[in-house]
């Protein structure tokens, strides 16, 4: 039966133990990644221990066994995230490769006038390569604004569809604001429009399981790091067809079907997009966190979350000169401000000599920073495992800022 206790849970997490020059770590960085907890660290260790070997190549003990791990995470992956039957689940090194990836697939499927509709927060991960595809085929990117409150204008983003809109690709949860937008009503308003879309859930699944069928997507994409899990994986989830049909994104090992000299021919997916020995001790790690996840009573957990950031929230608009972006109803534990009297990057330092590492600059961000008008900004991100004293450190260490600088 899920359970929450923010002791115990906190207790599952080695390095929130540590000190930093005398000082317990207050970690405050989770929108850029996620401590991991010792059940995927030690899945990794026994992975590397007992097991380790290539995967779908070799007849011996150790290679079906990996071979046998792997698959399996990729199933339990499935399951946990209920992805729909007509999906299938690649591994990839996380959310940025994922949309690089489905840009790659769409490429022959774009032409010269085709438009896309994306939204102000988006992180750079979810602008770039969409960026590089329209100058490629001679596309339109079309931007939805926010408003006031740091919710996306949703009025807005409807009217920026037409008959020339291919693509929707939008956050889940923006990573500088923490708004939790309308998925599921927004890929059902693109599909209507025979619109595909993509979402990009790395903030959101830190924060609770995720439904894709009830997301609706064409293509759901997340990085393992930030939830909970080692780096350098993820996943994207798509149609099967559609990929299938696609042109390999890499090509090399594994995914081939049979090479002559004349020519090649390739697997169907998932081996389609996973060319070469792919991070099969990552893969287990990710799989090994969303077990520990499903743990997890999340609705007490979201509430302990809601806690922690609205009493830092409070607390830090009590201080003459800081300003707090995002406001949005059911946003995910972020607060991103602004001190006026300091530049963000001067505000993380102080806050480092107390031991609280928070995230400061432009959060890979800079479109939405120039839409706010403001250079950068200062976020604290908070998870479960998070607390009380974690929150009233990072206050007493604002305090020490402001006395160095007002």
């Amino acid at each position: 039966m899920p359970s929450f206790d923010p002791v115990s849970v906190r207790a599952d997490f080695p390095i929130l133990s540590r000190e930093i020059d005398g000082k317990p770590l207050v970690y405050l960085d989770n929108g850029a990644t996620t401590q991991k907890p010792r059940c995927v660290i030690d899945s990794m260790s026994r992975f590397f221990s007992r097991e380790n070997a290539n995967i779908h190549r070799g007849v011996h003990y150790l290679s079906r066994e990996a071979t046998d791990a792997y698959e399996k995470a990729r199933e339990s992956l499935k399951e946990a995230l209920r992805v729909p039957a007509s999906h299938e689940l690649l591994f990839v090194r996380g959310a940025t490769e994922a949309i690089n990836l489905v840009t790659h697939c769409l490429a022959g499927e774009l032409h010269e006038g085709d438009e896309i509709v994306l939204t102000i927060m988006e992180h750079h991960a979810n602008i770039v390569p969409w960026q590089v595809l329209a100058k490629e085929r001679g596309l339109r990117l079309r931007f939805a604004g926010l408003r006031d409150n740091g919710e996306l204008d949703l009025e807005e983003w409807r009217s920026l569809f037409n008959e020339r809109t291919r693509v929707a690709a939008f956050t889940h949860v923006s990573n500088v604001l923490g708004t939790r937008n309308p998925v599921g009503d927004m890929t059902a308003y693109a599909r209507k429009r025979g619109v595909l879309t993509l979402v990009d859930g790395a903030q959101a699944l830190p924060h609770g399981p995720v439904d894709l069928g009830a997301v609706g997507s064409d293509f759901y994409v997340f990085s393992g790091h930030k939830v909970y899990a080692p780096d350098g994986v993820g996943a994207l989830c798509g149609p099967r067809d559609f990929l299938n049909a696609a042109p390999p994104y890499q090509t090399g090992g594994d995914m081939i079907e049979q090479v002559s000299i004349e020519g090649t021919t390739f697997r169907a997916v998932p081996e389609r997009f996973e060319a070469g020995t792919p991070n099969i001790s990552g893969a287990i790690g990710l799989a090994e966190a969303f077990r520990y996840m499903a743990g997890i009573d999340w609705p007490a957990a979201h509430a302990h979350e809601e806690e922690l950031a609205a009493h830092a929230t409070r607390e830090l608009e009590k201080i003459p000169g800081i300003r707090v972006f995002g406001k949005a109803p059911d946003k995910v534990a972020i607060v991103s401000f602004l001190y006026a009297a300091a530049h963000p990057h001067d505000v993380g330092t102080i806050l480092d000599t107390e031991g609280v590492a928070i995230r400061v600059g432009h959060h890979c961000a800079q479109p939405l920073m120039q839409y706010l008008e403001v250079p950068a900004t200062a976020r604290a991100s908070f998870t479960f495992y998070n607390n009380h004293d974690d929150v009233e450190i990072f206050l007493r260490a604002m305090k020490k800022v402001v006395r160095f600088f007002g």
